[in-house]
């Protein structure tokens, strides 16, 4: 997807919420994401980070809204305030309808988390919030300790869309983005998805095609990837 200034006028708002185990490089994708650089002295985020581009999504103007928040204790688990959902690390936020759920290939431990973060997030956040699974520091092939075949399994198993990332080179980190973005315009354009359903996320502001510009923060399962590179639709994204 083409790139633009975040300050760019806009047709769509979708939302976007970063979770996973501490230490896969969940900053390092928000960074590489938004600043295109690999954020070389990241730490383990304390608190909240968030930020914004606008890009080309087939013709229409999207701008994505991405959180990554994380709170003290890892093992917290319920509701918190404000209507916020607390999910082992982090908060799930209302109306942020997709996240990236993000496992280091060279952690069995953060994979072998992926089912409790995967049940976590369907159940205290939203049995419908649409997940992508991304398996990150592609760049480290030789430390590897989970391979492509058997998280593309798991995905399939879970429909979910999965690909593989590298916040360092950058390699699909777009796409993993921009891929979803495509999946979630198709899917209003169609009718599949309806950007006024109450929980989905949905804000009006001035603008777009049917007078309302449409804020979405989801909805729907995934797919999977294909050798770590473009992703495949496997399920509903």
């Amino acid at each position: 997807a083409k790139m633009a200034s975040s300050t760019d006028p806009y047709e769509y708002l979708f939302k976007f919420l970063i979770i996973g185990s501490a230490g896969t490089g969940k900053s390092c994708l928000l960074h590489q994401f938004l600043e295109r650089k690999f954020k070389a002295d990241s730490s383990h985020t304390i608190g909240v980070e968030f930020g914004s581009k606008v890009i080309d999504v087939n013709g229409r103007t999207v701008k994505l809204q991405v959180m990554l928040r994380a709170v003290n204790d890892e093992h917290n688990l319920g509701h918190g305030r404000s209507g916020a959902v607390q999910v082992g690390d982090q908060i799930l936020l209302p109306g942020r309808g997709r996240a990236l759920l993000v496992y280091d290939v060279t952690s069995r431990d953060s994979y072998n988390a992926l089912s409790n973060w995967l049940s976590d997030a369907r159940s205290l956040a939203s049995p419908n919030i649409a997940i992508v699974m991304i398996g990150n520091k592609r760049d480290l092939d030789a430390d590897r300790e989970v391979t492509l075949m058997e998280a593309s399994q798991f995905a399939q198993q879970n429909c979910l869309l999965f690909l593989e990332t590298s916040a360092k080179t950058g390699e699909n980190v777009e796409d993993a983005f921009g891929h979803c973005a495509r999946a979630i315009l198709s899917k209003i354009e169609s009718g599949e998805v309806d950007p006024e359903r109450l929980g989905s996320g949905v804000q009006f502001t001035a603008g777009s095609f049917s007078g309302r510009s449409r804020s979405l923060g989801g909805g729907g399962g995934g797919g999977t990837g294909d050798h770590g590179g473009g992703p495949l639709d496997n399920c509903q994204c």
